[in-house]
């Protein structure tokens, strides 16, 4: 898998609101209205991420969630990084349980 042009991840990003490039990953922080919330959308996520596997950096802090996605074999972003965005979106949406 190439990696993706600095073009190819601002149209990628402009259909992902909130998410941002940093360097070579992009990255999100989401609101969950408790801790057990924002554990529980991870293990969702984590099964997603195992599937195809293609997994986040993660820090959590408390109700927070940030991901952060970079393919590493390929040292830098690729399709893949904006696949996990939009999974990362869907489950998100899916949980009902944002802060």
């Amino acid at each position: 898998m190439s990696r993706l042009t600095d073009t190819q991840i601002a149209d990628g990003l402009a259909s992902l609101p909130g998410w941002t490039r940093v360097g070579a990953t992009i990255e999100k922080s989401l609101a969950f209205a408790s801790f057990p919330d924002a554990i529980s959308y991870l293990v969702r996520l984590a099964f997603e991420a195992e599937r195809v596997d293609h997994h986040p950096d993660v820090t959590v802090r408390y109700r927070r969630v940030t991901l952060s996605y970079s393919t590493h074999s390929e040292g830098g972003l690729t399709a893949k990084d904006l696949d996990g965005a939009r999974t990362a979106e869907r489950v998100y949406s899916s949980s009902g349980s944002q802060g």
